[in-house]
């Protein structure tokens, strides 16, 4: 049976350093790659249907970015995009050594209609933000994901 919406799930990493800060995740390939004030994201992917979103949402955490998320996981309030896809997001605190930051690949055409296929990361690069920088960084929609992280942790 397919469900009607798609599901995507994810982790928001945070940490207390300069005031409290979120973890964010620039998309890769050609097309991100000269973007960046209202581009970045939480790091995530879909579910599978029948998969527990919390699996979901550490395998895709992993693969974006090599980094293991480890502790209690606090559930944000669902969103739903535009496109109808519900996503769902779980903050946890850590502070990653970012230089062991490195992203699954994708493949596409490219330059388009060369025949030639590339790799690309999926992300690119990855950052701890605080708040004030990550609202103007992050995509329009998960700005409510960061407003719920300052009620609910600062």
């Amino acid at each position: 049976m397919r469900r009607s919406k798609e599901i995507s799930a994810g982790l928001l990493a945070y940490r207390r350093k300069n005031g409290l800060e979120a973890l964010l995740a620039h998309p890769g390939g050609p097309f991100w790659a000269k973007k960046d004030d209202g581009v970045w994201t939480i790091p995530k992917g879909l579910v599978e249907p029948g998969e527990d979103l919390i699996v979901a949402a550490r395998r895709e955490f992993t693969e974006e970015t090599s980094l293991t998320a480890e502790g209690e996981l606090i559930a944000f309030v669902p969103v739903n995009q535009k496109s109808g896809k519900i996503v769902h997001v779980f903050a946890f605190e850590a502070d990653f050594d970012l230089a062991r930051f490195a992203s699954n690949e994708f493949q596409i055409e490219w330059p388009p209609r060369s025949g030639r296929h590339k790799s690309f990361p999926e992300i690119d690069r990855i950052a701890y933000f605080t708040l004030p920088i990550a609202r103007l960084k992050i995509l329009p929609y998960q700005v409510l994901f960061l407003e719920e992280l300052e009620r609910r942790i600062a």
